[in-house]
């Protein structure tokens, strides 16, 4: 059974206050309406698009927080951050990424989103990538979203090396792995 439009777009607003990186398809499904429905709910509520709800909560959260570059160079959106600790980064696979002939999503795009989420986990004013052991564990197509997980594995406090290891995921299947190995630019006093 459906819900009355004015309900529906209730539970809709609530929907998306709780969770700004809800796709619409995902709503569709969830409130068992077309797409189409689900956007022109979302024009008349005023609620942007979700690459732009997405841009915003980057925006707010996270600009002041990110040291090692700036938020628009991030490959991929980040929609969570703890410096030094770990950070998590969303990237939608379109048609500009993958090959023509196969829908087959080109690898550096996976390599430059896990790359640019390891510089900008480090809390630093420089950080540069030192070495990268990476893996693709399964071709991304046109149309997946990819959720990269950053995960600090030591702060090199007494080195001037991190180590971030970085998991992408297409729903709940790991997809790429690569550790980073990042030089951190500590400042120094020499005595």
């Amino acid at each position: 059974m459906r819900m009355q439009k004015k309900d529906r777009q209730k539970h809709l607003q609530e929907t998306i206050q709780q969770n700004p990186f809800i796709t619409d398809e995902e709503l569709a499904e969830r409130y068992r309406v077309s797409v189409q429905t689900i956007r022109l709910d979302r024009l008349e509520l005023s609620i942007p698009e979700l690459r732009e709800r997405i841009k915003n909560v980057a925006e707010k959260r996270f600009a002041d927080e990110v040291k090692a570059l700036p938020i628009d160079e991030v490959i991929g959106e980040i929609i969570d951050i703890e410096l030094d600790r770990s950070a998590i980064s969303i990237f939608d696979v379109k048609k500009e990424h993958v090959f023509k002939r196969n829908s087959i999503a080109r690898g550096h795009h996976l390599f430059a989103q896990a790359n640019s989420l390891a510089v900008a986990v480090i809390n630093e004013e420089l950080a540069l990538t030192a070495k990268a052991n990476i893996q693709f564990l399964r071709s991304v197509k046109e149309g997946d979203r990819v959720v990269a997980k950053a995960a600090v594995l030591d702060t090199g406090k007494e080195t001037d090396r991190t180590t971030v290891l970085v998991q992408s995921y297409v729903g709940k299947e790991l997809v790429f792995k690569g550790e980073f190995e990042m030089y951190r630019n500590h400042a120094r006093k020499d005595g």
